[in-house]
């Protein structure tokens, strides 16, 4: 790591790399940033934006579910809450009792409140409500290397299950026909948005998660031509929005989670624009 701050300092001639909290929101950043554009593309292929962003506000459940058992490290408690909400939507969601927005509508709303009441209690709501709209710049190198970790998993999985994910959720039945095993491969997709989600919301936070998951990949949909052009636009618009966002922040004083997401959204309508010009 500190050869990686040394290198920082030589090759980037803005004052801000001098110091260490700034240098550890930039590696965050880039580590995060390829997370939301992969997945990202796959959330707004399947019109998923209102899942992962569920599973967003279902974290206060976790931490709530953490406190109320002693748990010290929210992230375990938020992960194993976050997988069973994610797996527990998908499963009723697939046997077709209700729509799939008022299923996740119901979890939604129920996660929150529930996570609310409890955090509530005794007056002590306010000490996790940091959650809500999170702050890369507090994030550490521990914290950092998890990250890397996480980022390291899902580019494994994206290599080795992509094709079976994309066919299980464009076609169900030419899947099947291949025997593909169409709900495992939904609920291990389900899964990797719970762990992005968990791992990622203490620094972006719980209201602006969802758009930085969406934003991108909806933008490069906008521009591409193809699905690795769709891939390669979604990672490198969000590693665009995230640096330029954060280094915006710093210059103006503005949150770097709420800055990230206003140029993704003016790049999303530039976009926009373009598609609608050349149709």
């Amino acid at each position: 790591m500190d050869l990686i701050y040394s290198l920082m300092e030589t090759l980037l001639p803005f004052s801000w790399v001098q110091f260490s909290f700034m240098k550890n929101a930039l590696l965050a950043i880039i580590m995060i940033a390829p997370l939301f554009g992969l997945v990202g593309t796959m959330i707004v292929n399947n019109n998923m934006s209102f899942f992962s962003d569920a599973l967003g506000h279902s974290a206060l459940t976790g931490i709530a579910i953490g406190v109320m058992l002693g748990i010290d490290n929210y992230i375990i408690s938020m992960m194993a809450f976050a997988a069973i909400f994610a797996l527990g939507i998908s499963m009723i969601t697939q046997s077709g009792i209700s729509s799939s927005d008022t299923i996740i509508g119901v979890f939604s709303s129920s996660g929150v409140a529930l996570g609310i009441v409890i955090l509530s209690m005794n007056g002590g709501f306010a000490r996790y409500s940091n959650y809500l709209v999170g702050d890369i710049l507090s994030i550490t190198r521990n914290e950092i290397k998890v990250l890397a970790i996480v980022l390291l998993i899902v580019i494994v999985i994206w290599i080795l299950s992509f094709n079976k994910l994309m066919l299980s959720s464009l076609n169900t039945d030419l899947a099947l026909s291949k025997g593909i095993n169409v709900r495992y491969y939904k609920n291990i997709f389900v899964l990797l948005i719970a762990l992005i989600v968990t791992v990622s919301i203490k620094w972006v936070g719980m209201l602006i998660i969802n758009s930085l998951l969406v934003l991108p990949a909806a933008s490069a949909r906008n521009i591409a031509n193809n699905m690795r052009a769709y891939h390669i636009y979604s990672v490198l618009i969000s590693l665009f929005s995230g640096v330029s966002g954060l280094i915006l922040s710093y210059y103006i004083g503005t949150a770097a989670g709420a800055t990230i997401v206003l140029i993704s959204s003016v790049i999303f309508f530039i976009t926009l624009f373009i598609n609608l010009i050349h149709k």
